[in-house]
């Protein structure tokens, strides 16, 4: 086990470099330093002086990859490249184009992001066992396919409905919860009540159909209808057989999404005034902080590999039959 892990985490490191190259092509050779500074400076009253000033203020004003006015080892590392890529992988972030250190803020972002984050996860995840469970219960009935048409229904719905429709709904009309805002400091629950309610409701129409799939694909294995013909009970299959042998894709499908626990979600992190890390990306993008999206790129990156490598190891988990070697 030990030896897959380190394996995999060497095999992670090619991947994080042709990230990091992508992620520099986009933004210092498809979009070049004096593109970033006019959009930074505005297009109305920018001159190639103050051009030139914010280039050399955000260190943008060195070549990109070689610097030959430099010798030896400054040669390399007196560049755009080595500054503002290699540097990532040292997780030294930097400063954002407005000044503020990007470490700083990840480490205090990641904490609401987490609070929104592992409730609608962890509950979501839960009723979506339950209600695909019920309806593989009751397959070939009217209630199974009265349930199809309301998750593929569910799943035809914008995010933006369940947003709009429970701040109005929920916070508006009935006034139960706060409509948007977050207080670390004061009655937490009561500004994710909300979030977490719309996340987990937005989600039972995929959610809930695909577990009913794989549900209702080993419900058509042999060792079910052997099981059936002992005499087992539809609770007792559902429980000891159905669900224990749907583990392995289920955590595919679960661990995958760890990335997103920290990462945030976009719109509800926005329409709810979460100071998460979502929300910080996306106040990034409408900035063009071009510093705080290429360190989330590289974060997000990093996340995604360590999900894949808890996906393989929750395998032995899930089966004592699978060997990592």
């Amino acid at each position: 086990m030990l030896a897959y892990i380190i394996r995999r985490l060497f095999y992670a490191i090619p991947i994080l470099i042709g990230v990091n190259l992508l992620t520099f092509t986009l933004f210092f050779v498809v979009n070049s330093p004096d593109d970033m500074a006019v959009s930074q400076l505005g297009e109305k009253y920018v001159t190639p002086e103050a051009i030139e000033k914010w280039k050399v203020k955000n260190g943008y004003d060195k070549p990109l990859f070689v610097n030959d006015e430099a010798s030896g080892i400054d040669a390399i590392t007196d560049t755009i490249f080595f500054n503002k890529s290699l540097r990532l992988f040292a997780f030294d972030f930097g400063r954002s184009e407005s000044g503020r250190d990007i470490t700083t803020d990840v480490s205090n972002r990641m904490w609401p992001s987490l609070a929104v984050a592992l409730p609608t996860f962890a509950v979501g995840i839960g009723v979506n066992i339950c209600v695909a469970l019920m309806v593989v219960m009751f397959h070939g009935t009217k209630l199974d396919r009265w349930a199809v048409f309301v998750f593929v229904s569910l799943m035809s719905i914008s995010y933006l409905f369940y947003i709009i429709g429970g701040q109005y709904l929920i916070a508006k009309t009935w006034k139960l919860v706060p409509v948007s805002g977050f207080h670390p400091d004061g009655q937490v629950w009561r500004f994710l009540i909300l979030p977490v309610m719309v996340g987990v409701v937005a989600g039972i129409g995929s959610g809930a159909r695909w577990y009913r799939t794989l549900f209702l694909e080993e419900a058509n294995q042999d060792y079910v209808r052997t099981a059936r013909a002992k005499g087992a009970s539809e609770i007792s299959i559902l429980f000891n057989h159905i669900l224990p042998n749907a583990l392995i894709p289920i955590l595919t499908g679960v661990v995958v999404l760890v990335p997103a626990l920290f990462m945030g979600s976009l719109l509800i992190e926005s329409f709810f005034g979460i100071p998460g890390l979502g929300s910080y990306m996306l106040d990034a993008i409408k900035s063009q902080d071009f510093a705080i999206v290429r360190s989330m790129v590289f974060i997000g990156s990093i996340l995604y590999i360590v999900g894949l490598i808890l996906t393989d190891i929750s395998y032995t988990w899930a089966d004592p039959r699978v060997r990592l070697s």
